[in-house]
């Protein structure tokens, strides 16, 4: 696993090793960023359930201003320092060891982020809680993307009951990318 693009272009990531985490592929982390790029110059980025931090890293490379990083398994956590470390992108990040709900809640009155990016576990319904706590956050405003990485047969029929709108949606061979803003 790699950094695609941008200051730290073709540096290797490490990998939490054993199975408890799932990294996106090269290939689908590109197509991610090519439909996130206009949206990462200067951005705040909100990378929850890190696992190696990739996303986050990747948004860092391409330009936005500032990561934080959601991961509560410390195996994890001390992969995305080590990955901040060496790609030289250790300024712009802050990890937060803890769980996501939880660290969402920490993070109220700190400021609105400009994407929202979530790679839960599969089938736990985990980013129905997220989404369901972020309907009255502070951290978001209708101007915030969100995008949540799943199994492709999970349903997301209700996000418009949540008060989100799904903008778009792109799908992979094993799973897919929801794309939302909040508002109708």
């Amino acid at each position: 696993m790699r950094v695609i693009a941008g200051k730290a272009r073709r540096l290797n990531l490490k990998t939490v090793p054993g199975m408890e985490t799932r990294p996106t592929t090269d290939r689908i982390k590109e197509t991610l960023f090519n439909i996130l790029q206009p949206e990462l110059l200067d951005c705040r980025f909100l990378d929850l359930f890190s696992g190696s931090g990739a996303i986050g890293i990747e948004a860092l490379s391409r330009g936005a201003a500032q990561a934080v990083f959601v991961e509560k398994n410390p195996k994890a956590c001390a992969c995305i320092k080590e990955n901040l470390t060496f790609t030289k992108l250790a300024d712009s990040g802050k990890l937060l060891n803890m769980d996501v709900l939880q660290a969402l809640r920490s993070l109220e009155g700190k400021g609105v982020f400009d994407c929202i990016f979530m790679d839960p576990p599969y089938n736990h319904e985990l980013e129905r809680q997220v989404l369901e706590y972020l309907q009255d956050s502070t951290i978001l405003d209708e101007n915030t993307l969100i995008i949540i990485e799943a199994d492709l047969a999970t349903d997301f029929g209700y996000v418009e009951d949540l008060g989100y709108r799904q903008l778009r949606s792109k799908e992979y061979k094993t799973n897919k990318h929801i794309f939302l803003c909040r508002g109708k």
